[in-house]
């Protein structure tokens, strides 16, 4: 791991767990913390980025582990996948949440029962598994069918395409032909009308294969229930000692799947919290909501993270053209309570990254600017939005790279550095500017990861209750410094499933 000289000693130093762990995003905050992370990727590119940290990990498909693979682990930390969650429009996504939801009580009847043996319990999560595993197996095998009708319908088409052509038809009257397939053109043509009604037989045998890979949900859903496995174990299973705590965060749509998590965690002796937060009230320089489950065993109640920073409240779009609307900020109210600590203003882009330069100050240093975002916004792909360089980004996604940077109030690219450069990214989802991005896509690494200045935020409330009031803001503002200023040390060697041997998690 890196080492940030004359670093303070914690309150307590613990070895954390991180499953789906991503580039290392919460690794790097509890590493200026003072704790000891190893993490679980199965993504090579992001393990090629966690070993030139210096974060330890373990490469692979989280099934393959089990918690008691890693029995001195003291805190359990991730972020599973969940895009099935997120799903828009005709109820995918609902039916995906619902199973998992679904599966979760199912866990929980099996851990609440009085008389109920691990063995009993263990049971009831090899039956859940292979109910999973059944279902990815049908669905690829849909899938397989569903590409096959795909080519055969696309293979139809050409050759009507084609075939209306050589007939004299023009290429607008084809295209309009083809349009109609779905009702009845009137053709006469006895080969023509085969080729159509053939098209339209694939059309609805691909229709049915997607209503079917609905109904058999994406395998990345049950990914969601492993970290809950992960805690049942080591609270259940004979000779081994429960987490002290539990950290996981995701999208806003999980919510409801922690806050079943909860009740889950509650029959096993935590207290938890669950709590929807905004990035930019953190100190991160970036709109963003993250659902965050907090939990510790015991009776100590974990109180709400308190935002330290005003909100980002975007003004309506002002008149005129659309290519030039961009969103103004507004502050919150001041809480003038008494005793109330005020909040400091958000942190904008600009800020952000003339902090970064002053690091590192090869990094390019840009006129007042516009960001066009990729994506369209009120579901008109043509109405991208945009922030200007004096307020927090936008949501960074895995698509940060394609966000146009043209000059404040135009349309007019930047001569040069017309796109975010990675480290800019990192820095713009609170990594140090130094951290030492690798592998391919690391625009999705960037957009995946767990903003380092939420977390550090999250780890301290959680693993450190007995620090509050000033001391606590005081061991945030050193920890968001030395996040800052963090520099990698040597790199590590990404470890092999079964590669066991000496590793300070599994007591080998």
């Amino acid at each position: 791991m890196s080492h940030i000289e004359n670093a303070p000693t914690p309150p307590a130093v613990f070895r954390i767990m991180d499953l789906f762990a991503g580039p290392g995003g919460l690794d790097v905050a509890a590493d200026v913390l003072g704790h000891r992370v190893t993490g679980i990727e199965w993504d090579s590119n992001a393990c090629a980025t966690r070993g030139a940290a210096g974060m330890d990990t373990f490469i692979g498909d989280v099934r393959k582990y089990r918690a008691a693979f890693f029995p001195r682990a003291q805190v359990l930390t991730g972020g599973p996948p969940c895009q099935t969650f997120t799903v828009a429009g005709h109820g995918a996504g609902r039916r995906a949440l619902d199973q998992v939801l679904g599966y979760i009580e199912r866990l929980h009847d099996a851990v609440r029962a009085d008389d109920r043996e691990w063995k009993e319990i263990f049971r009831t999560w090899r039956a859940i598994s292979e109910e999973l595993r059944r279902k990815a197996v049908l669905a690829q095998e849909v899938k397989g069918k569903k590409r096959e009708a795909e080519g055969r319908r696309t293979t139809l088409r050409k050759t009507l395409r084609k075939s209306l052509a050589e007939r004299g038809n023009s290429a607008k009257e084809v295209e309009a032909f083809l349009e109609k397939l779905g009702t009845d053109p009137g053709v006469e043509d006895t080969d023509l009308k085969r080729a159509i009604e053939e098209i339209s037989a694939l059309g609805c045998e691909i229709d049915a294969c997607k209503v079917r890979l609905e109904e058999l949900g994406d395998e990345r859903t049950g990914l969601v229930l492993q970290p809950l496995w992960w805690v049942i174990e080591r609270s259940r299973r004979p000779g081994s000692e429960p987490y002290e705590a539990v950290v996981l965060e995701q999208v806003q749509a999980v919510m409801p799947v922690w806050e079943k998590y909860a009740e889950v965690l509650a029959t096993l002796g935590y207290r938890t919290r669950t709590q929807l937060m905004l990035t930019e009230a953190f100190g991160v320089p970036q709109t963003r909501k993250r659902a965050v489950l907090m939990a510790r065993l015991g009776e100590t109640d974990i109180p709400e993270v308190a935002e330290t920073h005003e909100r980002y409240r975007p003004r309506a779009a002002p008149s005129g053209s659309a290519k030039h609307r961009h969103e103004d900020a507004l502050w919150d109210a001041t809480d003038d309570s008494p005793g109330r600590t005020p909040k400091a203003s958000w942190v904008s882009m600009e800020a952000a990254l003339k902090k970064a330069r002053s690091i590192a100050p090869d990094l390019p240093d840009r006129p007042a600017f516009t960001v066009v975002s990729n994506y369209g916004t009120g579901g008109d792909p043509s109405a991208r939005g945009r922030r200007d360089h004096d307020a927090p980004s936008s949501t960074i996604t895995g698509k940060v790279s394609r966000n146009r940077l043209v000059h404040q109030g135009t349309d007019t690219a930047l001569p040069r550095f017309d796109r975010f450069t990675f480290a800019e990214a990192g820095v713009l989802q609170t990594f140090p500017v130094a951290y030492p991005w690798r592998g391919g896509d690391q625009s999705q690494q960037i957009g995946n990861a767990v903003p380092p200045r939420l977390a550090l935020h999250v780890l301290r409330q959680v693993l450190e209750p007995d620090l509050t009031g000033e001391a606590a803001r005081a061991r945030l503002e050193e920890a968001a410094a030395d996040l800052e200023a963090w520099q990698p040390g040597e790199p590590v060697r990404v470890r092999l499933h079964g590669q066991w041997e000496g590793h300070p998690l599994t007591g080998r």
